[in-house]
């Protein structure tokens, strides 16, 4: 009788590593969240730096061009005047809040964040948990240059110099961010105005400027606060 081959374990036989069957608790301060005012402050200082860059760039650059073009040949630069008063309404201020809404509508477009917001680890997305388009930025400009334009309005009243207005106009932002202290959600004027939301993101979910650039047509994919 031929004996039955025995039975040998195969080489590729491997032994199986036990896995754990208890739970995965995830810490609650790994989901995105509604950010602080005072960090989306902070969050406005870093940017504000490099916005006043670019404006200076814009303004030094506008008023080369207007001097060339309004001053009279010949004119020695001690008889040079200011720039005509249309020349600064016109072109020199549209020009002024056309960077501005181009510098935050680029970021906010195409990774939800700004400079300043990246470091902080904040974005900025819409209602349907996506990157802002260029109507919803502009729409939020305005709508947090709101109260500022209202308080200088009444400033400029009360008082009527340049120092009350600009001191008037600075109240009217900080109260943007006060109203967050009030409102139930942590919004600020400019969230509820314009439909969208700041989030503080987690460092597990946070991912950096240029990633954010690659992936500006994917979704958040976020559960936004009710």
């Amino acid at each position: 009788m031929s004996k039955s081959p025995s039975k040998r374990p195969s080489k590729t036989t491997r032994k199986s590593k036990p896995q754990s069957s208890a739970p995965v608790q995830q810490d609650p301060n790994e989901e995105p969240t509604i950010a602080k005012p005072m960090i989306r402050v902070v969050a406005i200082l870093y940017d504000g730096m490099l916005i006043l860059a670019l404006l200076f760039l814009v303004g030094t650059i506008l008023t080369v061009v207007g001097t060339l073009l309004t001053m009279e040949t010949g004119t020695e630069s001690s008889q040079a005047q200011s720039l005509p008063l249309w020349y600064q309404n016109a072109i020199m201020t549209p020009s002024f809040v056309l960077t501005l809404v181009a510098f935050y509508g680029i970021f906010w477009r195409r990774g939800g964040q700004t400079l300043g917001m990246q470091t902080w680890r904040l974005k900025t997305i819409n209602d349907a948990g996506q990157w802002l388009t260029w109507g919803q930025s502009f729409k939020r400009i305005l709508a947090a240059c709101l109260m500022p334009l209202i308080f200088g309005i009444i400033g400029s009243l009360i008082d009527g110099s340049r120092a009350a207005l600009l001191a008037s106009a600075f109240l009217g932002l900080v109260f943007n961010y006060v109203f967050c202290l009030f409102n139930p959600r942590g919004l600020a004027v400019q969230d509820m105005l314009s439909n969208t939301i700041t989030l503080k993101m987690p460092k597990v979910a946070h991912e950096g400027l240029w990633r954010g650039f690659k992936n500006r047509k994917k979704n958040l994919n976020l559960i936004l606060l009710t």
